[in-house]
């Protein structure tokens, strides 16, 4: 893995070029949501209709294998792109995701992290933790991180920051040879304690930085000072990850302070998009007068589902709850997306990221 750092805008937002694997991203950048290696509707033969090459990275939950194939299978296969066939994507594996599993504060104790899965409630050990790792082969993996909600107590907190550094220092000593390294940045709503874990995790010897334990609980308000705590302490020359922003507000936010990798649920959980002609993929499923309107979801959009398909096809695939809908729609929405990440790489690059931003949270209210 390569990261450079190319522009900078009003301070902390950056744009660089992220060399994964065999794909150059632009970056800032969006890790697509996935259910075991794919997104949640879009099949892999239609992955190609995605804009490339932003849409190869892929977000995954080693803690999503747990059901079905087990680890030494997976492995024998030859990991996830053998296992799916996705020779051109790059996966990044961090444990969580921000709906199938989360994070079990109050269970997790000083052997392993625990996580609310389809499984049920699960203790994950960091020797497991990287036998899935070793097993998966992402090109980008983060460390294991006790990651508590921001209401704990400052104790708890503390407890937390000890444990994911202890956890890292372990992952590192057995991590497999190939596959970048994030080490882990917890701390709740606490400043000293984002801080002092950043601190440490900077001096361990990693590819990156994944920002965790946001999300759960802090507000947007107290949210910027609890970045800045962390990215003030970390080195700029290598790229940050974050966890649980998805919201195109929140995004923003995260960028200001300096991120450059989002895993976003975003387009999974929800049937629109941040621009206000998008509303209508929620209401033409139960209006009427879609049922005879020829036009694309959004004029002027070039993605597959617009190119090919009108509001009143996707009217009647809705009304009769067939999930190619839920396809066509996902398509449209990560489309757009990707290009609202694209929007905010030209605004950095162009020196006015603030402006832009400014603009769209007024839009966006």
């Amino acid at each position: 893995m390569k990261f450079v750092v190319k522009a900078w805008s009003n301070g902390g937002a950056r744009a660089g070029i992220l060399h994964l694997g065999t794909s150059t991203i632009d970056t800032p950048s969006l890790l697509l949501s996935t259910r075991k290696g794919l997104p949640h509707f879009i099949s892999p033969d239609l992955l190609s209709c995605l804009p490339a090459p932003e849409s190869r990275l892929l977000h995954v939950s080693p803690l999503h294998f747990l059901e079905g194939l087990s680890m030494k299978t997976i492995s024998k296969i030859g990991g996830l792109h053998q296992l799916l066939g996705l020779h051109d994507h790059c996966f990044v594996a961090v444990p969580r995701d921000s709906i199938q599993c989360l994070p079990e504060a109050n269970s997790t104790n000083k052997i392993g992290a625990s996580f609310e899965t389809p499984c049920g409630r699960l203790l994950i050990k960091p020797v497991e933790y990287m036998e899935m790792i070793s097993s998966t082969r992402p090109e980008l993996w983060a460390t294991l991180a006790d990651e508590v909600p921001a209401w704990v107590s400052d104790k708890r907190n503390k407890t937390s920051v000890d444990r994911t550094i202890k956890w890292l220092d372990e992952c590192i000593s057995i991590s497999p040879a190939s596959g970048a390294v994030f080490g882990a940045i917890v701390g709740g709503s606490s400043l000293e304690e984002r801080r002092r874990c950043a601190q440490e995790v900077a001096t361990r010897n990693v590819s990156g930085y994944w920002v965790g334990g946001l999300g759960l609980g802090e507000s947007m308000d107290e949210r910027p000072a609890l970045l800045n705590a962390v990215i003030e302490a970390l080195p700029e020359e290598k790229p940050r990850l974050i966890c649980g922003l998805g919201l195109p507000e929140e995004i923003l936010q995260g960028i200001a302070a300096g991120v450059d990798i989002f895993e976003s649920t975003y387009v999974a959980q929800f049937a629109m998009y941040y621009h206000p002609t998008c509303l209508l993929t929620m209401l033409i499923a139960f209006t009427a007068i879609y049922r005879k309107d020829t036009t694309s979801i959004v004029e002027g959009c070039t993605c597959y589902t617009c190119r090919n398909h009108t509001r009143a096809y996707i009217n009647h695939l809705l009304n009769v709850h067939e999930m190619l809908a839920q396809i066509l729609l996902e398509i449209h929405n990560t489309h757009h997306f990707l290009g609202f990440f694209r929007l905010i790489r030209d605004a950095i690059n162009a020196g006015r990221f603030e402006e832009f931003r400014r603009e769209f949270v007024q839009r966006w209210r």
